[in-house]
């Protein structure tokens, strides 16, 4: 039976009945639809209320060019040691744990610039639930094995593989990139990133593929729920 976006909202609300702050996490490889999800699902749940779900990418991680060019790492920008994996950990332990009625401000990332922006996004006091998207937060190697302990669920965000790499390449040409060197940068870069991405699904909460209803999403077709020892596993 399909899941619908109104039961993904219900899932999200769940985990904020749970404790006093929830962190949900959503991951996938690159053009996915991540973004996209955490944005619907954080406007549907805050509405027309006082807004109580906060939304923090993970890319507000990443290092900058400068220092990626004296790493010597900028011609494979998004790879996983391109990014601080212990910052991001540290905000995510800071963001279960505070509870002393201050703002915390997450470090944002301008897709214009290419460039993480340090305390571009408060998080309230009022902030209940989490909602934190990115391709590593499965990763179980370096600082990225303290990311997964932070948080109370992950969800797998999954589309058809064609439509993805397509989907990536238009993106890469919006900022900025000629369409040879777009295909270039996805198939090159972007796929090894992808293929890394894909080995950590199997350790996700839930696998989200076209979900009924997503306001924005791509179709119709169901989610796979329960993975990591419970409940169905297929492939694809």
């Amino acid at each position: 039976m399909p899941i619908t976006f109104d039961d993904l909202l219900d899932r999200a609300r769940a985990l904020a009945d749970r404790r006093p702050r929830a962190i949900l996490g959503i991951t996938g490889s690159p053009g996915a639809g991540k973004s996209t999800l955490a944005e619907q699902l954080v406007r549907a749940l805050n509405g027309d209320g006082p807004p109580w779900v906060a939304h923090v990418p993970m890319d507000g991680f990443h290092l900058a060019d400068v220092e990626l060019e004296r790493l010597g790492r900028r011609d494979r920008k998004g790879a996983p040691d391109t990014f601080d994996a212990a910052g991001y950990a540290a905000l995510l332990r800071r963001l279960r744990e505070e509870d002393d009625g201050e703002v915390v401000y997450a470090p944002g990332f301008e897709r214009v610039l290419e460039q993480p922006l340090a305390g571009a996004i408060p998080v309230p006091p009022a902030a209940r639930l989490v909602v934190t998207e990115g391709n590593y937060l499965l990763l179980e190697t370096g600082a990225w094995a303290r990311v997964r302990p932070q948080l109370d669920e992950v969800w797998f965000c999954e589309l058809d593989e064609e439509e993805r790499i397509r989907r990536l390449v238009a993106r890469h040409e919006e900022f900025g990139k000629g369409h040879r060197e777009a295909e270039a940068w996805v198939l090159g870069t972007d796929q090894r990133n992808a293929d890394l991405v894909a080995a950590t699904r199997e350790r996700a909460d839930l696998v989200v593929r076209d979900v009924v209803g997503w306001p924005g999403g791509p179709g119709h077709h169901r989610t796979d729920a329960g993975l990591g020892g419970v409940g169905a596993n297929p492939g694809g």
